[in-house]
């Protein structure tokens, strides 16, 4: 079985958000648009939104270790 390691990153690109595991192996990519008019035609989130969703999705190794723990 193959572990995504973490720290999980954030990471600005050019049209969007990439999130990384620790070894650097890319997890997803979140696509954004200036404006909300742009983002609403092309389908996609808006700049802020997709930071939060990146960094929400870099958060899940630590929040489901808590859930382990527990």
């Amino acid at each position: 079985m193959r572990r995504l390691k973490a720290p999980w990153s954030a990471q600005k690109t050019e049209g969007g958000y990439r999130v990384r595991d620790a070894q650097g192996r890319t997890l997803c990519y979140i696509y954004c648009r200036d404006d909300e008019k742009n983002a609403e035609v092309a389908n996609v989130l808006t700049w802020d939104e997709g930071r939060r969703v990146a960094a929400n999705i870099a958060k899940l190794p630590e929040l489901l270790s808590r859930i382990h723990r527990k």
